[in-house]
């Protein structure tokens, strides 16, 4: 989907897809990541998600597990978030970088270094499943894999944040980086991920043909749009 407003959604190379980056630009770069989450939207968007499942079906205590979780800064915030609606929230992350499983775990939350397109755990084994900014480093056959691995894995609800592709939100990223300070890895991969964004219908295709499930499918603030759906075993 292109238009004047909606550039085409390419391919280009992210640094950080390559697995012999060093680890600590590696670290570096996820640290960028978590101020621009916490700036422009992308922690926010996992949360209203979150807080629409937990207020639907309250229960005094879930599990959920944030795949793709970086330094674990979003799942740390879901447990704040999910205290202040009663509910204990026992969180874990996984990451596929080792450096980045080690640096984000700690005693509140438990990380694996692990494959997300085969998740070491049994099918409908954790209440929430969440994955932000993860999908659009897949090629589309890759990504199904990994939504269907969401999906198996989710007993209550998936839910899943993308990047909304657009020239604004691009040239936002590139101008923000600077007065923020983030590093050139940063600046280069944050403007290659939007570029690899979805559009919401583009989302709610990809989750139709990975899970055969209609998914909710959102824009939300800072050029963000999730897709949550009720996972197989959902109560």
């Amino acid at each position: 989907m292109a238009s004047l407003l909606t550039p085409r959604r390419r391919r280009d190379a992210e640094v950080l897809d390559d697995p012999a980056v060093d680890p600590q630009i590696r670290e570096r770069s996820l640290g960028d990541v978590g101020i621009a989450n916490r700036l422009f939207g992308g922690t926010r968007a996992v949360l209203a998600e979150l807080a629409l499942a937990l207020d639907a079906a309250p229960i005094a205590e879930a599990s959920l597990l944030d795949v793709g979780t970086g330094l674990g800064d979003i799942p740390r915030r879901a447990i704040i978030m999910a205290r202040g609606r009663g509910v204990a929230l026992r969180a874990m992350g996984a990451d596929l970088a080792e450096s980045l499983a080690r640096r984000a775990a700690g005693p509140d939350l438990p990380v694996l270094c692990a494959d997300a397109l085969a998740l070491p755990f049994a099918d409908r084994s954790v209440d929430f499943v969440t994955c932000s900014q993860l999908l659009h480093h897949f090629d589309d056959g890759a990504a199904l894999v990994l939504l269907r691995e969401l999906h198996r894995v989710a007993r209550r609800r998936v839910i899943v944040s993308e990047l909304r592709r657009s020239w604004a939100a691009a040239a936002g990223i590139w101008l923000a980086s600077y007065p923020l300070r983030f590093h050139p890895v940063s600046r280069h991969d944050g403007v290659v991920s939007v570029f690899r964004g979805f559009r919401r219908e583009e989302l709610r295709t990809l989750v139709s043909a990975a899970v055969s499930r209609d998914a909710d499918v959102r824009d939300r603030l800072g050029f963000r749009t999730t897709a949550a759906w009720a996972a197989a075993g959902a109560p």
